[in-house]
C-alpha cells in the first residue's frame, strides 16, 4: 500500500474517534472546574494516551494485545463516575480508582468469561440506562449556559446549542460514510465558528498555551483509593469490557480471523493496562472505539500498519497543548448541543441492550424498575443512605453502584434458579453501545 494512503487512512481514524477523545476530558475537566491550562493539559494527554492505549492493544505478543485493526479511546461510560467521584473526594480519587480498575482487569483477564456471566444484558443494560440517565442533566444544562452561568437559558445560548444540534441531526440524516461518522466534531468546529462571529470565543488560551510539553505521571497528584470509588470504576470497566469483546468478534469477522478464547484474554489484558496507563497519567480508562470498526469496514483496509499511523499521530498531538487548547475554545451551549446527541445515545444503547431481554417475563420488568429507580433516586438523593454506618456507604452512597448492584442481585434471585446464567451475546447491538455514541 502507498504511504500517501496509510497517511490518510490515518487522519481518518484520528478524526473518527477526535470528537470522543476531546470531549470526555472537556465534559470532566469542566465538571470539576480546572483552569483553562489543566484543561488543555488533561485533552493533550489524554490524545497522548490514547495513542499509546492503541499500541497496546494492536501489538499482538505472548501476553497482551488482541492485534486487530483498532482504535482506543477514552469511554463514555465512565463520564458520570469520575464526576461524582471527583466532586465527593477529589481527583486523586479518581485516577486511584481507575489504576485499581486497571489491575482488576490485567489479573482477572483469564477470568472474565466467568465474571461477564454476572452480566448478561438485563445487568448491563440497567447500568449503562442508569449512567445514560444521569448524564442528561449534564447536558442540558451546558445547553442553557452552564449551571452558575449569568446567562443562563439566554436565547443567545439556547440558539447556538440547538443550532448545533439541528447541524448535526441534519449532518447525519443526508450524509453517508466518513462524513457521517463524524458529524458530531463537524457539528462542535461549525458551531464553535459561529460563536466567534458572535464574539463568544476568547483566543487567549491558546496564545497563552506552548507549542510543546512533556507528559507528567501524576500531573494531579498522587492518587488516592476510595472502596466506594473503586467499586464503581470497575463496574465500569466491566461493561466496557463486554462492548470491546463484541468489538473483537465484529472484526475478526471482517479481518477473517477466528479468535480463540486466549485472543479474547489477551485482549482483555491489553485493556487493562490502558485503563492503568490512563490512571498514571492522569488521563481516563481507556477501552475499544466502535466507530473505528465501521471505518475499517467501509475503508476496506484492515491492516495494522494504518492504526499504528493513527496512534502516532495521537501521540504527537498529545505533545503539543496549542493544539489541545484549540479543543478548550468551544464554547458551553455549543458542548451542551453536541452532549444531548452523545449522552442520549448512551441512554438509548441501554434501552437497546434491555431490547435483547426477554421483556414478557414479568420478573425481568421487575430488575430493570427497581435497578434503574434506585440508580437514579440515589442519585437524585444522594442523603438516602447517610444515615447508615460508612461500612455499608460505600456500597450505596453512588447511584450506579447501588443500581448496578441491585441489577445484579435480582437478576441472580430471579433467573439463576430457572436457568443457567451464559455470557451474554454481543453481536449487532454492540455497534451502537456506549463507545457508539460519539455519533449519533
Amino acid at each position: 500500500m502507498k504511504k500517501g494512503k496509510v497517511f490518510s487512512l490515518g487522519i481518518q481514524h484520528v478524526l473518527a474517534m477526535y470528537a470522543g477523545a476531546i470531549i470526555v476530558p472537556l465534559i470532566v475537566g469542566g465538571a470539576l472546574k480546572l483552569s483553562a491550562e489543566q484543561l488543555a493539559y488533561l485533552v493533550a494527554i489524554d490524545l497522548l494516551t490514547c495513542g499509546l492505549a492503541t499500541l497496546l492493544q494492536v501489538w499482538n505478543n505472548r501476553f497482551f494485545g488482541v492485534g486487530l485493526p483498532v482504535v482506543l479511546g477514552c469511554t463514555f461510560t465512565a463520564v458520570g463516575p469520575m464526576i461524582a467521584i471527583g466532586g465527593q473526594y477529589g481527583m486523586s480519587a479518581i485516577y486511584g480508582a481507575i489504576i485499581a480498575a486497571g489491575l482488576f482487569v490485567v489479573i482477572f483477564a483469564s477470568a472474565f468469561g466467568k465474571i461477564l456471566k454476572l452480566f448478561p444484558p438485563i445487568v448491563t443494560g440497567s447500568v449503562v440506562t442508569i449512567i445514560g440517565i444521569t448524564l442528561i442533566p449534564v447536558a442540558i444544562k451546558d445547553m442553557a449556559g452552564g449551571a452558575g452561568s449569568q446567562n443562563f437559558g439566554s436565547p443567545q445560548n439556547l440558539f447556538l446549542s440547538f443550532g448545533v444540534l439541528g447541524f448535526i441531526l441534519l449532518l447525519y440524516r443526508f450524509s453517508k460514510g466518513f462524513v457521517r461518522s463524524v458529524s458530531i466534531l463537524i457539528g462542535l468546529f461549525a458551531g464553535t465558528f459561529a460563536a466567534a462571529a458572535m464574539g463568544l470565543v476568547n483566543f487567549a488560551p491558546v496564545m497563552e498555551a506552548s507549542w510543546v510539553h512533556m507528559p507528567k505521571p501524576f500531573f494531579f497528584g498522587m492518587p488516592t483509593f476510595e472502596i466506594s470509588a473503586i467499586i464503581t470504576m470497575i463496574l465500569v470497566a466491566i461493561v466496557s469490557l463486554i462492548e470491546s469483546t463484541g468489538v473483537f468478534m465484529a472484526l475478526g469477522k471482517i479481518c477473517a480471523r477466528n479468535l480463540t478464547p486466549k485472543d479474547l484474554t489477551k485482549g482483555y489484558r491489553g485493556e487493562g493496562l490502558a485503563i492503568i496507563l490512563g490512571g498514571i497519567f492522569n488521563a481516563f480508562p481507556y477501552t475499544t472505539y466502535s466507530q473505528n470498526v465501521g471505518l475499517v469496514q467501509l475503508s476496506g483496509v484492515k491492516t495494522k500498519q494504518v492504526i499504528y499511523v493513527a496512534s502516532g499521530m495521537l501521540v504527537f498531538l498529545g505533545f503539543i497543548p496549542k493544539v489541545a487548547a484549540l479543543t478548550t475554545l468551544i464554547p458551553t451551549p455549543v458542548m451542551g448541543g453536541a452532549m444531548v446527541a452523545m449522552f442520549g445515545m448512551v441512554f438509548a444503547s441501554g434501552i437497546k441492550m434491555l431490547s435483547e431481554v426477554n421483556l414478557a417475563k414479568q420478573e425481568n420488568l421487575l430488575i430493570i424498575a427497581c435497578s434503574v429507580g434506585m440508580g437514579l433516586g440515589v442519585t437524585v438523593e444522594p442523603e438516602l443512605f447517610s444515615k447508615l454506618p460508612e461500612s455499608i456507604q460505600i456500597l450505596t452512597a453512588n447511584g450506579i453502584v447501588s443500581g448496578s448492584l441491585m441489577a445484579i442481585v435480582l437478576n441472580l434471585l430471579f433467573n439463576a434458579r430457572t436457568k443457567k446464567i451464559t455470557v451474554p451475546k454481543l453481536q449487532k447491538n454492540q455497534r451502537d453501545t456506549v463507545n457508539s455514541q460519539q455519533t449519533i
